[in-house]
């Protein structure tokens, strides 16, 4: 079986965050982590539609309420990764990649 792609995104501090790559759709366990809907602008390059977090993977990630901003912007893939370091640590990820990339659907 093929091992699951990953990709590195840096955030505006200069930490840098390894991610898992699936396509939208994938299940995924009942774990904490952080979570981009990305796109592939060409072979290998993504660009975030939509950065966030939650304590739940499972449910966060099938019935996401900014899916039609998410589709609209082109949205095809989830990077995700599991974060059990707590709330606050995973709110902190996600502003430090927020802040350098500004996604069009986090608004």
């Amino acid at each position: 079986m093929a091992e699951t792609p990953t990709i590195s995104w840096a955030g505006t501090s200069g930490e840098k965050y390894l991610y898992w790559i699936y396509a939208i759709g994938t299940s995924f366990k009942a774990e904490p982590g952080n979570y981009i809907f990305a796109k592939e602008t060409k072979p290998n390059t993504w660009a975030p539609v939509y950065i966030g977090q939650t304590g739940n993977l499972s449910e966060r990630l099938n019935n996401h309420d900014e899916m039609p901003c998410i589709k609209r912007n082109g949205g095809t893939h989830i990077h995700a990764h599991i974060n059990n370091a707590g709330e606050t640590t995973r709110l902190a990820e996600e502003r430090d990649l927020v802040s350098k990339w500004s996604p069009p659907c986090n608004g």
